[in-house]
Parts: structure tokens; C-alpha cells; sequence
């Protein structure tokens, strides 16, 4: 039984269940079926991406305490974050990844690193 490429149409050889004529069609089928196909997960992505290069900038030892407006100055959106963490004594962290901040008195932040 002769089977056809699903992405150029040529003929596949070779084994059985093989299902792309070359890595070439594999490749473009897969870019194109795991593409962000929507922008808005891509520009989430993007905001994500850009919040945890500021917190890693801006805390190079893992530890510090930093204003409210220098991280609006850099650009951070505090409205992106991947995870929450509330300790014990109800102190709530905002994790992007392992860069995380902890909102203070008086405008001030302190920025942590999580160990994994």
C-alpha cells in the first residue's frame, strides 16, 4: 500500500508505519501543528519571559529589596506571574518561574530566587 506524504504529497519509502517522506516534512508538520496559533498565548509568553529577565536582573544574589517604581520603570507588568505561594505566617510571594517578589510596606519589594 503506498502511502503519501501528508505535507508535499510525494510517495513515502520505507517502513510501514512511517508517515513523512523526509525529516524535512516531519519538521515543517510539527512546527506548524505546535506554533503558538494564537497571538494571545504568544504575547503571554513574551510578558512572561520579559517579568522574570527584570527580576533576574534586578536580583543577581537571590535576596534583595527594591521600589515599586523601578520595576514599573523596567517595564514589568505585575499582572503576569506562573504561581502563588502563601507561607505560613499568610506572607503571599509572586513566583515567574523561580524569580519571585513579595509585596512590602511603603511601596518596596523584596525580590527572592526559589531553591529547587
Amino acid at each position: 500500500m503506498q502511502k503519501d506524504c501528508p505535507v508535499c504529497g510525494d510517495k513515502i519509502i520505507g517502513r510501514a508505519d512511517k508517515k513523512f517522506c523526509s525529516d524535512y516534512c516531519r519538521n515543517a508538520y510539527n512546527n506548524q501543528l505546535n506554533k503558538d496559533s494564537k497571538n494571545l498565548i504568544r504575547n503571554i509568553n513574551n510578558l512572561l519571559r520579559k517579568n522574570y529577565r527584570i527580576l533576574e536582573e534586578l536580583n543577581p544574589n537571590d535576596k534583595t529589596k527594591i521600589t515599586k517604581s523601578k520595576l514599573i520603570t523596567k517595564g514589568f507588568d505585575f499582572q503576569y506571574f506562573t504561581s502563588i505561594y502563601t507561607t505560613k505566617t499568610g506572607n503571599i510571594y509572586y513566583f515567574v518561574y523561580d524569580q519571585g517578589y513579595l509585596p512590602l510596606e511603603n511601596e518596596f519589594y523584596a525580590l527572592v530566587k526559589r531553591n529547587s
